[in-house]
């Protein structure tokens, strides 16, 4: 066997510590930089992060460095690498059949009438990756050797890493079935033709110097995929006997995370391979199977979900019991990519000295790796001083002040506390707000413009005064009525320019969180997100966004909408406290957001929407699981709506949540309106909603705002066109599919003045009807 190292990580955050990467790839879109600096960017990048890891312990020559890099996304990666690009983008490909960096961006984006990929969440994190469409008629071949120049590119460094790519069976278990596809096509069915290009890409990137590769497989832990466990398992199966019988090819690593292997780890270990990665955290220690004892055990003990320092000495406890399943070797690493937290905790000077002994980012990661690795080969007796100062950081957290506050455990509820009165009451009610058909509105943020990062920033830096910043983001909120009036929506909103983020911004107002300086974390793309702290119980000192929506409510006669954050997305998109159930978090996030909205119904505010895009991200991958996750997640959003009154019309919006599997969850949330997600799916969501016989109203969004296209009158007609056939009129509102925060004003306007004009043709023929 090919010796394997006894820490590794899964993979590294890619951005770079000051998003290096988002801003040269965003400079390559912009035509301000061409490919070859873009390139020469990444490169540097590459290299600054092999001799990090490497200064932080793990070994240069023996395959603990995984090369997980990524301009846009990792299963792009693999589709492009597999040659698995939609028959609307064949021509992007070169003479030679390859498929370039550019035309991977263009798959990713879109370009003109080509729609991009479709969006959606990685299992359970907020990572979005793009899915990929596999049909029929998709030839599959090595279209990119990108992994391979890197793996060399790191041999050429005195490197050897691994590199790391989605494996075969999560690529399809992934994958939509393309337009060109037969009804009831599975993408799954193509295993047989997609892995002789596997085979091929295997023995190239060992005659580039690879070692070790690892097989990204997280589907085999999934029960929330169309595909079953056993044609999961099944897959897994025949898969790894062609990919380990290959006659030439590094040893082969296939890691599982995110969950339980459950029935799967036995095809795992009975399989032609070397090493088994398993993610301790989030599953147990694996009963004893046949085939372990030629294999490495690769426990995933290190949280890579999360921030905190945890407890050191029971996850070498777990590592200790890994070792009496009689593998032929145990190696620690986190239970995930790292991909999920931010680069390092030293990075952040303003945050309290207590609470950063308790945090461990990525580096700190890696170094509790590598000390649990020292564990295993030199026995418990030489990191002894790591677990006890590991134990005391953990006993200190918890006894903290503000971790539990009286108050806010005081606080009494009731059974009621989590309802409203019946919706036809409130549907009747809510006619005095005499709205049109098919209302018009946005989701809530207007674009974050370089005017507003520079003020934010001026601001943040004390270089000027409150006032100062306060009449400017006053004549954002203005000018941002203005245009909406101008462009003739019916529901407005204030645009948020005093937002730097829809979660950050309730953390920075709410007792019980920190926010970090430099803590990015990939959300997709180049975008990425500064998840806050949630550390201790929380409580709203003052009214958060009441000013704010009562002074825009002020520039016009329209209805203007307030707008929050709900409780599961902002402790989805939070570096959660892991001390207590997140039900009990959750409720009293929502008990701060109930009070926010008694004041903005105080104010005059009569539309109020509690976001919660994060509702389907948090659902457990297990099926068991999922019942109680759903009755704590709807019961908080109720908690915090709960005492909103009959007139009071209270919107909610998820994006990317596969709305029919969390049907009747969203039911359950009773929302006057829920908006969604459905243009870059061309809307395919509104079979779901008819078929379930959904009866609130409904906004299927019809602008896909993550990608720069602005879709035609046409286009925007025919998703409405269909909405309409499926939906009754009386519940249908129009909207884009998400906020505009990352879009420019030029693509914004345009696109709003179609949506208004797709709307109006189709009003005219609903009255006609009528």
């Amino acid at each position: 066997m090919t010796a394997f190292p006894g820490g590794t990580i899964l993979g590294y955050p890619r951005i770079g510590r000051r998003r290096e990467l988002k801003k040269a790839v965003e400079a390559f879109w912009a035509g301000r930089i061409d490919e070859q600096e873009l390139e020469r960017t990444a490169a540097e990048l590459r290299g600054v992060t092999r001799e990090r890891l490497a200064a932080l312990g793990l070994g240069r020559d023996d395959s603990a460095i995984p090369e997980s890099f990524s301009y846009y996304d990792q299963v792009l990666d693999a589709a492009v690498t597999v040659g698995a690009i939609p028959a609307r983008f064949e021509d992007l490909r070169a003479e030679d059949g390859t498929v370039g960096l550019a035309a991977a961006f263009t798959i990713a984006r879109g370009e003109g009438d080509r729609a991009p990929l479709e969006m959606t969440k990685w299992f359970d994190s907020n990572y979005h990756y793009l899915v990929p469409e596999i049909g029929p008629e998709t030839r599959f071949s090595l279209s990119s050797d990108r992994l391979v120049r890197e793996v060399a590119e790191g041999v050429a460094a005195g490197f050897v890493t691994r590199p790391v790519i989605v494996g075969p069976v999560t690529l399809l278990a992934l994958a939509k079935a393309s337009d060109a596809a037969p009804e009831g096509f599975d993408p799954l069915s193509r295993l047989d033709d997609l892995l002789p290009v596997y085979v091929d890409l295997l023995a190239r990137l060992k005659n580039a110097g690879a070692q070790w590769v690892q097989l990204d497989e997280p589907a085999l832990v999934s029960e929330s995929l169309p595909a079953s466990v056993a044609q999961l398992s099944a897959a897994a199966e025949r898969a790894l006997a062609v990919l380990g019988e290959a006659e030439t090819r590094p040893a082969i690593l296939v890691a599982a995370p995110y969950a339980d292997l459950g029935e799967v780890f036995p095809v795992l270990a009975a399989a032609p391979i070397e090493a088994i990665a398993v993610d301790l955290v989030r599953g147990g220690v694996p009963a004893a199977t046949a085939g372990l004892s030629d294999k490495v055990l690769v426990g995933g003990v290190v949280d890579g979900h999360n921030i905190w320092r945890g407890d050191l000495a029971a996850a070498f406890d777990k590592l200790e019991a890994l070792r009496g399943l009689g593998a032929a070797a145990v190696a620690a690493s986190p239970s995930t990519s790292l991909l999920h937290i931010p680069h390092d905790v030293a990075d952040e000077s303003r945050l309290d000295a207590r609470l950063v002994s308790w945090l461990a980012f990525a580096d700190q990661k890696v170094e509790q790796v590598v000390t649990l690795a020292r564990g295993l080969a030199e026995g418990r007796p030489a990191i002894a001083d790591a677990l006890d100062a590991a134990s005391a950081a953990l006993a200190d957290r918890l006894a903290a002040p503000g971790v539990r506050d009286g108050s806010v455990r005081a606080r009494d509820l009731a059974e009621a506390d989590f309802s409203r009165v019946p919706y036809a009451e409130r549907e009747s009610a809510q006619e005095a707000l005499g709205l049109p058909v098919l209302p018009l509105t946005t989701i809530g943020s207007f674009p974050q413009t370089g005017d507003i990062r520079r003020a934010r920033a001026r601001f943040t830096r004390g270089e000027i005064p409150a006032e100062d910043y306060d009449d400017f983001l006053r004549r954002e909120v203005a000018s941002v009525v203005s245009l909406q009036e101008d462009l003739g929506l019916d529901v407005l909103v204030h645009g948020e320019p005093e937002r730097n983020d829809m979660v950050q911004y309730f953390a920075e107002n709410l007792d019980g969180f920190a926010v970090t300086e430099n803590g990015w974390v990939q959300s997709y793309g180049s975008r990425a997100t500064r998840p806050s702290i949630l550390w201790g119980d929380v409580s709203r000192p003052a009214p958060i966004t009441v000013g704010w929506s009562a002074y825009a409510q002020s520039l016009t006669t329209k209805h203007m909408k307030g707008m929050l954050t709900g409780p599961v997305t902002i402790l989805a998109w939070s570096f959660v406290r892991d001390d207590q159930p997140l039900g009990e978090t959750a409720n009293q996030v929502a008990l701060a957001l109930r009070d926010e909205i008694a004041d903005l119904e105080a104010a005059g505010i009569g539309i109020i929407q509690v976001d919660e895009p994060a509702l389907r991200e948090l659902l457990p991958l297990k099926k068991a699981d999922q019942p109680a996750y759903l009755d704590w997640s709807v019961r908080s959003f109720r908690l915090s709506t709960g005492g909103a009154k009959a007139g009071t019309q209270v919107h909610t919006h998820l994006c990317y949540s596969e709305f029919g599997v969390v049907i009747d969850a969203i039911r359950a949330l009773d929302a006057d309106v829920t908006s969604i997600e459905a243009a870059r799916s061309r809307m395919e969501v509104v079979a779901d909603i008819a078929e379930a016989g959904f009866d609130h109203g409904i906004g299927p969004g019809v602008y896909d705002i993550h990608s720069p296209r602005v879709p035609a009158v046409e286009e925007i007609e025919s998703l409405l066109r269909r909405a309409v056939e499926e939906i009754p009129t009386r519940q249908l509102w129009v909207n884009p599919d998400c906020g505009l925060k990352t879009r420019g004003y030029d693509e914004t306007t345009a696109s709003l003045q179609n949506i208004v004009e797709a709307t109006r043709r189709v009003r005219e023929d609903v009255a006609v009807a009528v």
